[in-house]
């Protein structure tokens, strides 16, 4: 393995943040239901807060840092 390999990372945890996915990838949601990811790079809700479930929209940004994934 070399450093290339991680330079570009299919899954990066974003601390207090969204998951990000990079490629194509298919999400589950809580519910059961499956949303494909339509953008090169695509940010997955972690705190829960989100209004586009399973999607990021920022939320985690203005809630608490102690309640931040």
């Amino acid at each position: 393995m070399s450093l290339n390999e991680f330079e570009h990372a299919d899954v990066v945890l974003c601390p207090g943040g969204p998951l990000l996915l990079r490629g194509e990838h298919v999400i589950e949601d809580d519910k059961g239901g499956l949303h494909r990811t339509t953008r090169p790079v695509s940010a997955v809700c972690r705190c829960g807060k989100s209004a586009k479930q399973p999607w990021c929209d920022g939320t985690h940004k203005v809630i608490p840092e102690r309640a931040r994934p």
